[in-house]
């Protein structure tokens, strides 16, 4: 099953190119959206049958609807950093990773507004991403599949040669785009083997597959959980393959396609500083 928000954070079922409200079904309006996000989740036995139901009535098509971020705010947004295989690093290294804040967050066809400050270069990195079903500590690889609901598209936005690490690369205003579907973990039965496809004004910059993870997503999970609990609803982003990567500028209309994943998710970049000449 497919799911999107929509307008003021609606939840809707996606149905081909339409969507159908199901928000009153999974919480009442008002309880915010990612509550709603959580009940969905944590009530999922029970809510599927009602769901699947409701999904077969009358929508609205999703060209008439403003489309927001899949989750729009996770308790945790956990990113894999250099987690692919590529020329020059034929292996896995140390497991790594970092938090990226929530309020980073946004949506299909919305904006990421570069901030201003003495960056090299502004990169856009396309990945998958995990949506966590129930509360994950000490788990095992051979177990971790059972603990993702579904999967959705993301893209993290790092700005480069800034001093503080992940905080000011990773951590900006605006830059985790999201979405716009997430799909149940039954719709992709193969997530270490999808197409990424991430194209800058209709160009193709980068095009990779999952299978080229350093640590597949079962053995991902079992190192971050060793570490930290992941609860229902939280985000997982599983890295990027780095080749291709290139600056990103104002200006510029990104688009992620992920395999299986329904929509592509495309977002525009605004500079206020007008900078196009980068030394990375």
């Amino acid at each position: 099953m497919q799911f999107v928000h929509f307008d003021d954070f609606r939840l809707g079922v996606l149905n081909g190119d339409t969507v159908v409200d199901i928000s009153d079904l999974v919480g009442q309006v008002g309880v915010g959206a990612q509550s709603r996000v959580a009940s969905l989740i944590q009530n999922w036995d029970e809510l599927a049958p009602k769901i699947t139901e409701a999904a077969t009535g009358s929508g609205v098509p999703v060209s008439s609807v403003r489309l927001r971020a899949s989750v729009p705010k996770p308790g945790q947004l956990v990113c894999a950093a250099v987690n692919y295989i590529e020329a020059g690093r034929p292996e896995a290294g140390p497991f790594n990773a970092f938090l990226k804040p929530p309020t980073s967050i946004i949506g299909h066809g919305d904006t990421v507004e570069l901030p201003d400050a003495p960056v090299t270069v502004f990169h856009f990195e396309p990945e998958l991403a995990l949506v966590i079903g129930k509360t994950a500590s000490h788990i095992k690889a051979e177990d971790a599949m059972d603990y993702i609901f579904g999967y959705t598209a993301f893209i993290d936005v790092s700005s480069r040669g800034l001093p503080g690490g992940f905080f000011l690369g990773k951590g900006w205003h605006t830059f985790g785009p999201m979405g716009p579907v997430l799909v149940t973990a039954d719709e992709v039965p193969e997530p270490n083997n999808l197409r990424v496809d991430f194209t800058v004004n209709g160009e193709m910059r980068q095009s990779y597959s999952t299978s080229d993870m350093a640590r597949h997503i079962p053995q991902l999970l079992e190192e971050m959980t060793k570490v930290m609990t992941l609860e229902p609803g939280d985000v997982v982003p599983t890295g990027v393959h780095h080749e291709g990567l290139g600056p990103v500028q104002g200006g510029d209309v990104v688009t992620l396609t992920v395999e299986n994943l329904g929509m592509a998710l495309e977002v525009s970049v605004h500079d206020a500083q007008n900078r196009t000449s980068w030394t990375g």
